[in-house]
């Protein structure tokens, strides 16, 4: 039984995290940069280390500092959250090596399945279907050029460590490859501290499809259904909801028990997340595996009655899984809407600056997750999400009607949000219909502005 966790992490993530473990009675350290000072996970958490300044290669993503933070403050365990170190497996090497607890997957597992090229053969060898891509990491950017040229275009360029939609390009001939392939590199340094690269085709206006698992040291794995992640800006997700409109029950229990065997297959152990894409011919086909919690685990935990940090922390402590493939239902629908502090009406500019005045929405199947407050003032250093507004209901078309209702409620006054441009989206027809492909906000802006 852990007696303190540290959250490597910020934001609404470190909140969501502190209130799990504050009520399974576990106490909770936070770290933080010079300027995060004043946020919410500071003021909620037992304990607060500062660990650097804004810049988060001297902070959220400083190793050492983390791991004397934990150690300083008697932790037993780190939970990593998403994004920054969670899929760095020299960090959680590190901390293995300190007899640090990370509550999330090994090492070796990270290494394995974060490493998008090791995770591709993983799979190929599990039978699980594959797109077609490099078979190891690549530096170079010849190297890659000749991997594209061969396989035709066009390719998608990710970063081999990387998520979130970080370190990603679509190269649509070879002309554009050398330039679209080194900022993609650069975004993955910046972002992951590592620069290697992975190389795929690219599968024109599919649909994004993941299934969160969860699995124990004792070899037992569940799914917890799908979750649509179509709705996406530069592969950056903009709403998720679930279940999908695209999958058929029978599609969903062949889907999750390829994600099992991918899960099985890579010997995984605590929360993670099978990505796939689906064409318009219902085939799908493997694209990543996240070591890791996601953003958008509320939905699932709405619609399947799971708390999935609870999960995470009791697996990392040794227990069961709660819960077998049996207990799992798929009750109602639930919508997630990330909101960010950005204008859309100026190519999604980041919006930092201070919250003058909030109000939160609420009421029944109404679930909002975030870290701003009065007075509160957005740094710029960091990802533009500032809140996640959740909804649950009886099925979709109340789910998307519940949405708009929460969205018409939120008001936060002082800096620009995309509440408006996400509440457009959720009034479109074809989003509406269900009938999305990860193009659906490139077409929907057009049609905005030619409005």
């Amino acid at each position: 039984m852990f007696h303190k966790v540290l959250i490597a992490n910020r934001g609404e993530i470190a909140v969501r995290i502190i209130r799990a473990l504050r009520e399974m009675g576990i106490k909770s350290v936070a770290v933080y940069s010079e300027a995060d000072r004043e946020s919410l996970h500071t003021q909620l958490a037992d304990e607060a280390i500062c660990i650097g300044p804004a810049d988060s290669s001297a902070s959220y993503l400083n190793m050492e500092r983390i791991i004397s933070a934990t150690i300083a403050s008697g932790a037993e365990a780190i939970h990593p959250g998403f994004g920054f170190l969670s899929e760095n497996a020299r960090f959680i090497e590190m901390c293995e090596k300190c007899n640090i607890k990370i509550i999330g997957p090994s090492s070796e597992v990270i290494s394995r399945m974060g490493n998008k090229s090791e995770a591709r053969n993983t799979m190929v060898n599990a039978g699980v279907p594959v797109i077609p891509g490099t078979d190891h990491i690549i530096y170079d950017v010849e190297e890659g050029k000749q991997f594209a040229d061969k396989a035709g275009y066009p390719v998608i360029i990710k970063a081999a460590l990387g998520g979130g939609g970080k370190g990603m390009r679509i190269a649509w001939s070879s002309e554009e490859f050398s330039e679209r392939f080194k900022t993609a590199q650069m975004e993955s340094k910046n972002a992951f501290a590592d620069d290697g690269m992975y190389i795929e085709k690219y599968i024109q206006n599919p649909r994004h499809i993941e299934f969160q698992i969860i699995a124990d040291r004792y070899g037992n794995v569940v799914h917890l259904g799908e979750r649509d992640c179509t709705i996406q800006r530069n592969h950056q997700k903009m709403i998720e909801e679930s279940p999908s409109t695209a999958i058929s029950e029978e599609l969903r229990k062949k889907m999750g028990k390829t994600a099992v065997a991918a899960a099985k297959a890579a010997k995984y152990e605590n929360a993670g997340t099978v990505e796939f894409l689906l064409d318009s011919d219902n085939q799908y086909y493997f694209m990543e595996m996240n070591t890791r919690i996601q953003v958008e685990h509320p939905v699932t935990e709405m619609v399947t009655g799971t708390d999935l940090i609870k999960e995470q922390i009791l697996i990392a402590q040794g227990q069961e899984l709660s819960v077998t493939q049996e207990d799992i239902n798929i009750n109602g629908h639930a919508i997630e809407c990330r909101i960010n502090a950005e204008n859309p009406d100026k190519n999604f500019m980041p919006c930092p600056g201070t919250i003058n005045s909030i109000h939160i929405p609420g009421g029944n199947g109404i679930r909002v997750d975030t870290a701003i407050y009065e007075g509160y003032t957005i740094p710029p250093n960091y990802d533009s999400m500032i809140l996640k507004l959740i909804v649950h209901d009886k099925n979709r078309y109340s789910a998307i009607h519940k949405m708009q209702s929460a969205l018409g409620e939120l008001v936060i006054d002082g800096i620009g949000t995309n509440a408006d441009f996400v509440f457009d989206i959720l009034s479109d027809e074809v989003f509406k219909n269900g009938e999305i492909s990860t193009d659906f906000i490139e077409n929907f802006i057009k049609k905005r502005c030619d409005n």
